[in-house]
């Protein structure tokens, strides 16, 4: 969802472009998702012949189309973010463990 995210506000983007706006990712994560992403249809990959080479990766109509269903995911997360980690205090409270990262 987050390279999806990125090359949804950003348009075009290089390799290392897309690492650094989804940062905390490796590399090789990052290369298997990409890929997996085009192969499914989401991405398309465009290799400039030039040296070193130049390799840009953008959405495809149905990477956007799947953008903006998760576009209500990620706005319902923001409207209930506060309620969710209310709950996550109380549970953690309730049950004496420590709360776990958001």
């Amino acid at each position: 969802m987050l390279i999806l995210e990125a090359l949804e506000e950003h348009g075009t983007l290089r390799f290392t472009q897309i690492g650094r706006i989804v940062s905390g990712i490796s590399q090789k994560m990052l290369t298997q998702t990409v890929r997996r992403m085009e192969e499914d249809g989401l991405v398309k990959r465009t290799v400039h012949p030039v040296i070193p080479p130049h390799v840009d990766y953008e959405l495809t109509p149905i990477g956007h189309s799947l953008s903006e269903a998760f576009c209500g995911v990620w706005v319902w997360a923001e409207k209930h973010r506060d309620e969710i980690e209310r709950a996550r205090r109380a549970f953690a409270e309730a049950n004496g463990s420590k709360r776990r990262p958001a």
